[in-house]
């Protein structure tokens, strides 16, 4: 499976801004360096997140950006399904009447059976449970370093 460039890019940038959730905005250039994104096209992705809603972004000297809401209240599925047009991964999910094969092709199911898991991990996942397993990865992480340290 692919996961677009730009939704990849899209869910990084949110999950920066999770732990800051009711703070002071970040800027622009700090989310693209903590999540390596070149800050043009995160400036591009951070104006489709403020149009669908899910941020909140603030001109001027305090600028910034910021969630618009609860970062346990966004799940990766709101941000696929703004950030992403394609819904399914086979024309034939869509559009059966489209394929000769569809009514008795054994593959179609598992594929309609592949991309419900897809769309219920994607429904169930929120911005905040992906904040909160990056910082234990990252705390793990270091941790680990500490112990291998003489």
């Amino acid at each position: 499976m692919r996961v677009p460039m730009k939704v990849d890019y899209g869910v990084r940038a949110l999950v920066e801004l999770a732990p800051h959730h009711g703070g002071i905005p970040i800027r622009t250039a700090e989310i693209a360096a903590h999540q390596n994104i070149p800050e043009p096209y995160l400036d591009h992705l951070l104006s489709i997140l403020n149009k669908f809603g899910f941020i909140k972004s603030r001109r001027g000297p305090q600028g910034g950006h910021s969630l618009a809401k609860p970062p346990s209240e966004i799940t990766l599925k709101m941000v696929v399904n703004s950030l992403e047009s394609q819904a399914a991964s086979l024309d034939c999910l869509d559009e059966p009447s489209e394929c000769t094969l569809s009514s008795a092709c054994a593959q179609r199911e598992i594929w309609r059976s592949v991309e419900e898991a897809f769309q219920s991990v994607l429904n169930s996942t929120t911005i905040s449970d992906l904040a909160d397993r990056q910082q234990e990865m990252i705390s793990r992480s270091a941790m680990a370093n500490s112990m291998g340290s003489p």
